[in-house]
């Protein structure tokens, strides 16, 4: 049975609603929601490993460092080993589905199926006049195009700006009830109860999609197996020469989109999705239990729940322009809720290890590990050998000899020499590719940028110790207007 039309629906059907969006996968599996962000015997685990640490470390301290210092740099060359041979494959132009102009004008119009898209926004009254432009500019039939834009009822800036905007004209307005957790997915998961299409995908009220985005999915969708659930399109900025900062936000998306997720899809391995322009069949994200409430990167979660219910992603060759942050501060919230978000995705998966593992494989379930826990984790004890190497060079304590016998230290050279290189490369042959001269700069200042992660993943680990399902705002609207003959060229 269809749904409800917006702003007719009853105070039951909300209320019900509410409850599916905030609870439902918590209540239908309770393991595979992060609504609880450590089960009893990960606590047992973690605090019995934390306490044989220390117990080690007061027998033999030295010797304990050593083999964590083994552990970390093992750990290390791993992950880069794993980024070069996924780089590799994604070098495949196979890796990519494309969908020449051509094909995707040629799909007549009553051939196409019924779009959702689903637009969440909170306190961001300041884009809702991109976002109808940006809705505007799709080239999708009116009649078979629902845009939903999703704005809790007590936000009443962002509810008075789209009313003076004239948003009814594009899209439909629908008040999500207020309350706590104010997420992304939940926003979502109450939006998709009103949806009407057999499509659904999520744009930030930022987004400037490619017109031709939604034409070029539904033939994706056509010419790859049934298998397929999602189809994510690339994501780039549009500023990314407005500061140092933006340019490394813009090299790193220039790398994760258009090569390192395309190798995972050439891998078959669990693809971590994008925030936006990840375009779902409904029938099996409402299959797999749609967006977890309680999870800040309900993306990564529901493409890992893909892949463990049978069904891939696929990464398409178009591009949807966002606002890369201009601001370190504004940047280090959004990215520490990123790696807060990794953290639980991958502790919600591993609650139940060897369900995780037949249903991704040993390879899908080690490298689903090196991405989502390795990325924070290595971030985090970063920090740590920077300031051991820097104690090193300004005072060669004895202590850190010791802690780096020749077999250790040669090993631990290479892999940072070669790691450090192998890296920069990526990033400059990502950046040329994407004809972004302007990132050639960025590209060889990464080290600097690391330095932000860093700090941004310490603080997504001490938030996921203190408040997990805090979801940090992240603002938008920090760059002037760009000239729409600026998108226009950057989109093509």
């Amino acid at each position: 049975m269809d749904p409800p039309r917006v702003g007719t629906e009853t105070a039951e059907f909300r209320a019900a609603a509410l409850d599916d969006a905030i609870n439902g996968l918590a209540a239908r599996d309770p393991l595979a929601s992060a609504a609880i962000a450590f089960v009893p015997w990960q606590k047992y685990v973690g605090f019995a490993a934390i306490a044989l640490v220390v117990a080690a470390a007061v027998v033999a301290p030295v010797g304990t460092l050593v083999a964590i210092t083994v552990i970390c740099t093992t750990g290390y060359l791993a992950m880069m080993i794993d980024r070069l041979l996924l780089f590799s494959r994604g070098l495949d132009a196979s890796a990519i589905v494309t969908i020449p102009d051509d094909d995707a004008l040629a799909l007549a119009d009553d051939d196409l199926p019924q779009y959702t898209i689903l637009v969440p926004a909170y306190d961001e009254p300041e884009v809702v006049g991109d976002l109808i432009a940006a809705m505007s500019g799709l080239n999708y039939p009116p009649d078979k195009l629902q845009v939903l834009l999703l704005l809790e009822e007590d936000d009443d800036a962002t509810i008075d700006a789209a009313c003076n905007a004239g948003v009814s004209a594009v899209v439909e307005v629908v008040l999500v009830p207020a309350g706590d957790p104010r997420t992304k997915p939940k926003a979502c998961n109450y939006g998709l109860h009103f949806a009407t299409g057999t499509i659904v995908t999520i744009f930030d009220a930022e987004d400037m999609p490619e017109p031709l985005q939604l034409r070029r999915v539904v033939a994706a969708f056509a010419s790859l197996p049934d298998t397929v659930a999602c189809v994510q399109a690339k994501l780039a900025f549009h500023n990314g020469s407005q500061n140092l900062l933006t340019g490394w936000f813009t090299a790193d998306y220039a790398l994760w989109f258009g090569y390192l997720l395309p190798g995972l899809m050439k891998s078959k391995s669990p693809i971590p999705l994008g925030g936006t322009s990840n375009h779902l069949r409904r029938d099996v994200i409402e299959k797999v239990g749609a967006w977890d409430g309680f999870n800040v990167t309900e993306d990564a979660d529901l493409g890992v729940r893909i892949a463990a219910s049978g069904y891939s992603t696929a990464v398409l060759d178009s591009t949807t322009l966002e606002e890369a942050n201009s601001d370190p501060i504004n940047w280090v919230r959004q990215r520490s809720r990123w790696y807060k978000g990794y953290l639980q995705t991958w502790l919600v998966h591993m609650r139940r290890p060897w369900k995780t593992m037949r249903a991704l494989g040993p390879m899908g379930t080690y490298r689903f590990t090196l991405l989502l826990a390795g990325t924070p984790i290595t971030a985090c004890i970063n920090m740590v050998f920077w300031f051991t190497t820097a104690a090193w060079i300004l005072g060669q304590p004895a202590l850190i000899e010791e802690l780096f016998p020749p077999y250790i230290y040669y090993f631990s050279l290479v892999s940072m020499i070669v790691g450090n290189v192998a890296t920069i490369y990526m990033y400059l042959v990502a950046c040329r590719e994407s004809d972004n001269a302007y990132l050639l700069v960025p590209s060889l200042t990464m080290p600097l940028y690391w330095v932000m992660m860093s700090v941004a993943a310490l603080k997504g680990l001490w938030q996921l110790l203190r408040n997990p399902s805090y979801w940090e705002k992240t603002f938008h609207g920090l760059t002037a207007p760009v000239p729409h003959d600026v998108i226009d060229e950057k989109v093509a």
